[in-house]
């Protein structure tokens, strides 16, 4: 190992500093979301809570969980993801792979490079396209959450990149053992961009399981709802809550739950399935995001 110089030495301490803060900055604000969510009315309202919940109770969360239709719009995200995400990657790998050659294997291939990019640079706006959804029969259907989505124009666009770097060498050579164009593809390219595929899958994962909008505006029954659009949901009843209404528990529950609490459940809850799908594909990920930079 070579000598290091003093210069060097102060560097890495420096170095070495400057990542542990930001990962306590990347760390801090989480953990104190999950100590308000396990926190009394009283102290997440006050401020007194920081790392460790004061007045510790699981009241947010159990209001949220008893609800009827929580592990309903759960199993829809879950469904959502299961049949989205393998979507997205079909489509992605499948056009991302045409892209990628030149302009003599695929005729026409700048403007289908421009067709795909326009998309990107211009929007048909809200209304245009609930009207397209409306059209086509979607409207509190399950695949308004799915077709719409289903082509990621710009993890396409990263995905070219990674099948580009793959050695041209290796198609040659599987084009004069006779493979054909799918075998070449799944044969050859996928698994040379397994990393790339599992970065863009990810992606996809979170994108799927965040999003909320479109449940909101497509479907009208809230037992079809992601679970996502139902949390915001929760958030709106628990704001607009006619106290005459409840019970006598239920007026108990509500006066230990604030917005604040409710919040920092829901936020929980939201990011526990993709905290716990994120390890596995780490070092993927990691991989996949300097891949794209290496040119040889």
């Amino acid at each position: 190992m070579p000598h290091r110089t003093k210069g060097e030495k102060v560097f890495n301490v420096f170095n070495h500093i400057f990542m542990v803060v930001i990962c306590m900055l990347c760390l801090l604000p989480l953990i104190n979301v999950l100590a308000v969510s396990f926190s009394s009315m009283e102290a997440a309202s006050t401020g007194k809570v920081t790392l460790i919940p004061v007045g510790f109770n699981t009241t947010a969360y159990q209001h949220i969980m008893k609800q009827d239709l929580f592990l309903r719009t759960f199993f829809n995200s879950f469904k959502r993801v299961l049949i989205g995400v393998p979507l997205n990657m079909l489509l992605t790998v499948m056009s991302a792979y045409a892209l990628s050659k030149s302009r003599s294997q695929l005729a026409f291939r700048q403007f289908y490079v421009w067709f795909f990019v326009v998309t990107m640079l211009v929007s048909g706006g809200l209304i245009p396209t609930y009207i397209t959804i409306n059209n086509l029969g979607l409207i509190n259907s399950f695949w308004a959450l799915i077709l719409p989505t289903a082509v990621p124009v710009y993890n396409i666009i990263l995905m070219v990149n990674f099948f580009k770097n793959v050695p041209i060498e290796l198609e040659e050579a599987a084009r004069i053992d006779g493979a054909g164009t799918w075998r070449v593809l799944w044969q050859i390219f996928v698994p040379c961009s397994l990393p790339a595929i599992a970065t863009l899958t990810l992606f996809c994962v979170v994108t799927h399981w965040n999003e909320w909008f479109s449940g909101q505006i497509y479907l009208n029954r809230v037992e079809d709802f992601p679970l996502q659009s139902y949390l915001q949901v929760l958030l709106n009843q628990t704001k607009d809550t006619n106290m005459q209404s409840l019970t006598i528990k239920e007026m108990e529950e509500l006066s230990k739950i604030n917005t604040r609490t409710y919040n920092a459940a829901q936020i929980v809850l939201s990011t526990l399935p993709v905290l716990i799908v994120y390890p596995f594909l780490q070092k993927y990920f990691v991989t996949g995001l300097t891949l794209g930079g290496v040119k040889g």
